[in-house]
């Protein structure tokens, strides 16, 4: 196709090459005369075609000879469905083929609209948004208003659903997406069921091409009841991922299979005739379906929506069963929270004591890195194993819960009302958490370095208190945006606690444990049990705090190594070293650095929380399909409920029928979790 910013005409096109009996197969004066039809009113286009009987003959003429003899089921069965099995293939495969189009056959229908149109998405919403009496006029004039009902059009539409058919079928009757709907495991097979009804469909029409369905037709029936029931096993092997997990490759197998039952849906639609003004109605179907199909063949966002919605349902599940915990209602969880912090604050101090020494063994930036890494990682495991908080870690579980309940009760203002008390509980469940953790690593820190200095005669934080101070000042430092890159690390390791959950229940890990032969006879079946139980307890969490911990301790040395200005920032540890620094300055520091260092270290814990809490209700809302229009009318709620009971922002108030509203609330979010 010739590449034009052509200025001419629809009329002189038609001219040039329609005044006469155009034999060409060229592709040039179609492409020529959509970009002319685009400029003009289409009022004027149908107008030329009925005072010029003989070029709108010739131009049906030309129509009919370019597409004559090109088989279009590569549309029907190709365009605008997965091709591969799995996300990163098919990924790549998308973006190559914007990058570089595909070869294809040029005796297809695929290469034709691929050759005239440059911008298929745009033209085809200038066709649908014309009125419907001038597309069906212009439809008359090209003598393509009755095409569906022909033969040669119902064969090739049979056909490509015989070939969707077939593929379903063998995607379907994997053994891992068999496991996925075990209620169909006792049924006759409706994919089996469907192939065998549209392959005797194909013989009747084989011998009788005059074959028409209506929607009566108990072979049209039988047809759409399988279909449903396909879908039907679909649905199911989705539901059921929350029971037994789901990987990559299944979740696309099934995304393909639901879009490829789809098309057959849609095709078999077509072949329904039960009025005269059907066939007109259907042939234009077709032919903006073929053009819709093809216009979304290669679309990335599309993609990775659909295939990565159901994977962010699962983490996000996982993780709101964990949340469930991290929001009290109580005093007494209230208190709870505090001292879980405190314990939290605790091993911190002593981190932070650990990293300072850490940095006087000499050795390169990356063995610095791995040092830093191993003593945030075992410190954060040792917090979760003793059942201690940090305050930030919980942002990314408590998220997850909020936007669970918000999804399972509704959208309307009374649960607006109930979220916003949801999320004074969360916030106070924070607060204490922040004050938990700050309370206890800065004495903790300050306790450790003074023995440090009373056993080895030496202040060890002389030579760190400037550099540890200055990272307190956001005027000196990127302290904001350190703390907003530890916030996404916490946000990240929410998602590989969900993905290693799923991962554990999909491949069966805790019951390949339990009945593991070696270790039943080695340990015995009780200790067997017993580790498979605390495998599924606790392992998600323990590779979560590890890979955490190695997010914060590498970040500073691999950027150093790489020239540029990359660390962390937490509010725990930001405690525990505004206490060296104070230490190694002997506690002579002005006015100054002591309240901005005050102040930061609160601002830094703000961004931590922000950061991690608004990625992960973003990507709940989004696992969840809630409607993000709704998100305004819950935060003017939420100020509304601040503006009413600011105190509860903080503390546990309220009367007794309160906190029994409260703990009622929360025993059904618990029992909710459990059901899943």
């Amino acid at each position: 196709m010739k590449f034009f910013t052509s200025g001419a005409t629809f009329e002189s096109v038609l001219k040039k090459y329609f005044s006469f009996k155009n034999e060409t197969l060229s592709l040039d004066p179609l492409a020529e005369f959509l970009e002319g039809i685009k400029k003009a009113d289409f009022k004027d286009v149908l107008h030329f075609f009925r005072t010029n009987p003989e070029i709108s003959e010739n131009f049906k003429h030309y129509i009919h000879h370019v597409f004559s003899e090109r088989p279009f089921n590569l549309s029907l069965t190709e365009a605008n469905i997965l091709s591969e099995n799995a996300f990163i293939p098919e990924f790549k495969k998308r973006i190559l083929n914007k990058l570089l189009p595909p070869v294809v056959n040029d005796k297809t229908v695929w290469f034709l609209i691929d050759n005239v149109s440059l911008r298929p998405k745009a033209d085809l919403q200038y066709f649908q948004n014309l009125p419907e009496n001038e597309i069906d006029e212009m439809f008359t004039i090209l003598g393509i208003n009755d095409f569906i009902i022909s033969p040669a059009v119902k064969k090739e539409m049979v056909f490509s659903m015989n070939i969707l058919s077939w593929r379903v079928t063998g995607a379907a009757m994997e053994v891992e997406v068999v496991r996925m709907a075990p209620e169909y495991r006792n049924f006759d097979n409706p994919f089996l069921a469907l192939q065998n009804e549209l392959e005797d469909l194909a013989e009747q029409l084989e011998k009788d091409p005059g074959i028409q369905l209506s929607s009566k037709d108990s072979r049209y029936k039988q047809i759409k009841i399988y279909i449903e029931q396909c879908l039907d096993f679909v649905n199911i092997a989705f539901k059921n991922s929350s029971k037994y997990g789901i990987s990559g490759k299944i979740n696309q197998s099934l995304l393909k299979i639901r879009q490829q039952l789809q098309r057959i849906y849609d095709i078999v639609q077509l072949l329904v005739i039960d009025k005269d003004e059907d066939v007109l109605i259907n042939s234009k179907r077709l032919i903006f379906n073929v053009l819709n199909y093809k216009s979304h063949k290669n679309n990335i966002s599309d993609l990775i929506n659909d295939s990565t919605r159901l994977i962010s349902h699962l983490i996000t599940n996982h993780t709101a069963e964990t949340g469930v915990h991290y929001i009290t209602s109580t005093r007494k969880q209230y208190m709870t929270m505090f001292y879980k912090a405190s314990g939290g604050g605790i091993i911190v101090g002593a981190l932070c004591i650990l990293k300072m020494l850490y940095g006087y063994v000499p050795g390169s930036d990356f063995f610095h890195a791995f040092l830093y890494s191993m003593n945030y990682a075992m410190g954060f495991i040792m917090i979760y194993l003793m059942s201690f908080t940090l305050a930030t870690k919980q942002p990314a579980m408590t998220a997850a819960t909020m936007t669970k309940v918000l999804s399972e009760e509704g959208n309307g203002e009374r649960n607006n009302a109930d979220f916003a008390q949801l999320v004074s509980k969360l916030f106070r469940s924070q607060f204490i958490a922040f004050v938990g953790n700050v309370l206890l690593s800065f004495p903790i820190a300050l306790i450790i370095i003074y023995g440090l200095d009373v056993f080895f005669s030496q202040n060890l934080a002389v030579e760190r208190s400037d550099k540890l101070l200055q990272d307190l000042d956001p005027f000196k430092s990127k302290a904001i945006l350190h703390a907003s890159i530890a916030g996404f690390y916490l946000f990240i390791s929410g998602i590989i606690s969900g993905n290693i959950g799923n991962n554990s229940v999909f491949y069966q890990i805790p019951e390949r444990i339990a009945k593991n032969i070696p270790i039943r006879k080695f340990f015995g079946k009780n200790i067997a049990i017993s580790l498979s139980k605390y495998y599924a307890k606790n392992w998600p969490g323990i590779v979560s705090n590890f890979w955490f911990g190695v997010f914060l301790g590498a970040t500073a040395p691999i950027g150093l190594f790489f020239g540029l200005d990359l660390d962390i920032r937490h509010i725990t540890f930001a405690a525990g070293n505004f206490a060296i620094g104070l230490y190694g300055k002997d506690f002579s520091v002005d006015a100054y650095t002591f309240w901005i260092s005050f102040i930061t270290v609160f601002l830094i814990g703000f961004f931590n929380f922000l950061v991690s809490f608004t990625l992960s209700m973003f990507l709940a809302f989004r696992s969840r399909k809630l409607n993000l229009g709704q998100v305004s009318d819950i935060y003017r709620e939420i100020f509304k409920y601040f503006l009413k009971n600011p105190l509860k922002f903080f503390l546990p108030l309220g009367s007794r029928l309160d906190h029994k509203a409260e703990e009622l609330m929360n025993r059904k979010m618990t029992t909710k979790s459990e059901d899943q």
